[in-house]
């Protein structure tokens, strides 16, 4: 059996810290003379105790820490935290704890769905509270992808560890020290988003807030119209550029602060990711100023934010895209599955997933022509591992069965297959909105059922811990080794 006394110390330390960050939306609810402070207050005392019994149950001065130690902390941890952060929207008693827990792991997947209506006249600590799961579950995934997932070997993950591993060696040879370079870096970008914000005319409430759900790519909002309630383009702008950075290797920032701005550019995935952006921007506000709808460039401003948006799966709105026509319905759907870089805090299937798919396919034509032919694999001017491809493709595989499956359980609660297929594919991607008139960019996912909601939660999850983390766990295999 695998050994749980370091995963309850690891589990109980985070729900420490977390009850910690409690105080600061009662403080806020406090300030503002709000009475939901008492929840706060309530789920800081139960998330501490738990806590504090977790880490007294884990002591243990002989830590074995294995492969499967590490499956089973990283679901852990993801778990306890969405399911004890979620009290504080339990305990009000407009919200069943189906969707308090919804809601939660909404904001730590930086998903972005939400059931919650009149974001307007809610209490100030509650949106703060939102925001800060979204921050959190952003620079989370971020240190999952760098200093956990390529040593799991999850769906190819082990090349962005030979990518990226030599450079941030040369920088900061220690883990620890490259996890505190992120953090100060996210930090330091999210200020900056703040900053901009609001000298585009932004509270300071909303400047924080909003740029928290930016970096994060996590796209909630204070306010029920999304960013759309905002009418200046500058913030449109200011949001289409910090989600775009938001979307890019953060290990990479570590180099370009150290003055080798190059790095970012010279990356093979950057400029891909880049490239996209553009022509897709570009395609789609072509669409709309032959239509006539509006000039060419608050057509290219509104399709930039937007593409911007669900490629980086930030899923914020200015705008109701499912009412542009049946072309860019379709290319948003597929825009769904692509995801920013890897390392950074968007979800779905990634870039650099797509180019080494596409290295696949171009040497498997050549070899049509060359059979006997040499064709070494190169990205980013090394070369690929050979247990590269398969991982991909099976992480590929895998990523298309859960979005089938889970069209189909949605499908069971009555869903119509607009509505499922969407929404399997927004939870899994971790883009936010789907299509449809129930759950898309200007809908919500609140009358959806119960049942509807727990697979959508499981969906976030999966997406966001790159499916085998959490498939790996349930295999027989793994228990008995």
């Amino acid at each position: 059996m695998p050994n749980f006394r370091p995963i309850y110390l690891v589990v109980g330390a985070l729900l420490l810290a977390l009850a910690t960050l409690m105080a600061l939306p009662a403080l806020i609810d406090i300030a503002t003379a709000s009475p939901e402070w008492h929840a706060f207050a309530a789920a800081a005392f139960i998330t501490g105790f738990s806590g504090g019994a977790l880490v007294l149950l884990g002591q243990d001065r002989k830590v074995q820490f294995g492969i499967r130690e590490a499956f089973l902390l990283t679901n852990a941890c993801w778990i306890a935290t969405a399911g004890f952060a979620a009290l504080p929207l339990a305990f009000r008693s407009d919200l069943s704890y189906v969707d308090a827990f919804f809601e939660t792991i909404s904001g730590l997947t930086t998903t972005g769905s939400t059931v919650l209506v009149g974001l307007d006249q809610m209490p100030r600590g509650l949106l703060f509270w939102r925001s800060l799961l979204q921050w959190i579950g952003g620079v989370g995934i971020v240190l999952m992808a760098i200093l956990i997932l390529p040593f799991l070997r999850v769906g190819g993950m082990q090349l962005f560890r030979a990518e990226s591993s030599d450079r941030s060696e040369k920088v900061v040879p220690r883990p620890v020290q490259l996890a505190a370079r992120i953090g100060w870096i996210y930090l330091a970008l999210t200020m900056a988003c703040a900053a901009a914000y609001a000298l585009a005319g932004m509270s300071p409430f909303d400047a924080i807030n909003h740029a928290m759900t930016t970096l994060s790519t996590g796209g909630y909002s204070t306010h029920d119209a999304s960013l759309g309630y905002f009418r200046q383009p500058s913030v449109h702008w200011i949001a289409t550029a910090f989600m775009a950075l938001g979307a890019l290797p953060f290990v990479l920032y570590i180099n370009a602060v150290r003055g080798n701005w190059h790095s970012l550019w010279r990356d093979q995935q950057v400029r891909a990711f880049f490239r996209l952006l553009l022509a897709v921007s570009v395609l789609l506000a072509g669409w709309r100023w032959l239509a006539g709808n509006e000039s060419f460039l608050t057509a290219f401003r509104l399709a930039a934010f937007n593409v911007t948006s669900i490629i980086t799966t930030t899923g914020y709105a200015t705008a109701d895209y499912g009412a542009w026509g049946a072309f860019p319905v379709g290319l948003f759907l597929l825009l769904t599955f692509v995801g920013g870089c890897t390392g950074s805090t968007s979800g779905a299937v990634k870039v650099f997933r797509f180019q080494v798919l596409f290295l696949m396919a171009h040497e498997q034509l050549r070899r049509l022509l060359l059979p006997h032919g040499s064709f070494p694999r190169r990205y980013n001017g090394a070369h690929v591992p050979d247990d590269i491809i398969p991982s991909v493709l099976a992480f590929l595989a895998a990523y298309m069965i859960a979005v089938f499956m889970l069209t189909l359980g949605l499908g069971y609660y009555g869903l119509d297959l607009v509505t499922s297929f969407s929404g399997a594919a927004t939870a899994i991607a971790n883009v936010g909105p789907g299509l449809g008139p129930i759950i898309g960019p200007t809908g919500n996912f609140a009358s959806l059922p119960d049942g509807a909601k727990w697979l959508l939660s499981l969906g976030m999850l999966l997406g966001r811990l790159e499916l085998f983390t959490v498939l790996v766990i349930f295999l027989p295999t793994f228990w008995r080794i």
